[in-house]
């Protein structure tokens, strides 16, 4: 939420459709003669993007409960919302026009742009699979579940309990398991066997489809259809 808030304001700045930002001017009248090329264009403006996100997610985060625990939970979130704007810096890139006579790029104007957002998430994705577990020391300290490592990046996601095991039923927490579910044995996605199954493999049964087929308006005035069946194949978790 807190990389796609950036991501949203500062396209609206850079698309002229605020007031109280525009584009990154800093950057502007810089660059390298001697290679060919200087700032121009219009460098999407992070800065305010960032600012607000900052002020607009601490401002959730300051009205949270002041308990131990809460403060606990408010602080990975504050850490967690900061990587998620860092997230929209470090996918940024460098885009170049090329001027010159017949095409020949003898002068470079360049400017900062932000990546599509969905490859900002494909980054956060990222994270989060290589996300840190960490535990409270003290009020108000944080530190590494893993004593060997003693500082947290602040690019790195961080999570304080590890998340249950959905592939098993847990009644007391309302997990039903993945045990029985349909599954896609040709699928990649989130609907395939390997996936949704948990390395427990499949079971693969043969299932009769009956439906009405070529059917036909016979005047007058009803609809004509013949029953087709079909064998097909239907593969469940084991």
């Amino acid at each position: 939420m807190a990389a796609g808030l950036v991501h949203a304001v500062t396209r609206s700045c850079s698309q002229g459709n605020m007031t109280e930002c525009g584009c990154d001017a800093r950057l502007r009248g810089g660059g390298s003669a001697a290679e060919g090329w200087h700032w121009g264009g219009c460098s999407d403006h992070i800065q305010y993007g960032t600012w607000f996100s900052r002020k607009f997610m601490d401002h959730t985060l300051k009205n949270m409960s002041t308990s131990r625990s809460s403060y606990t939970l408010s602080t990975m979130n504050q850490h967690n919302s900061e990587a998620g704007r860092q997230a929209i810096n470090r996918t940024m890139s460098t885009d170049c026009r090329c001027h010159g006579v017949s095409g020949s790029c003898a002068v470079k104007t360049c400017w900062r742009t932000m990546a599509p957002f969905q490859r900002v998430g494909t980054y956060l994705k990222d994270r989060y699979e290589h996300s840190v577990q960490v535990t409270e020391r003290s009020k108000r300290k944080m530190k590494w579940k893993d004593q060997r490592r003693l500082h947290v990046d602040k690019h790195q996601l961080i999570f304080l309990n590890k998340s249950p095991n959905y592939c098993l039923e847990d009644r007391r927490r309302g997990i039903a398991g993945t045990r029985g579910r349909r599954c896609n044995r040709t699928s990649t996605g989130p609907d395939s066997c390997n996936l949704l199954c948990c390395g427990r493999g499949y079971n693969t049964h043969v299932v009769r489809h009956v439906q009405r087929c070529e059917c036909k308006f016979v005047w007058c005035c009803y609809v004509h259809c013949r029953r087709c069946e079909s064998m097909n194949d239907m593969h469940t978790c084991k």
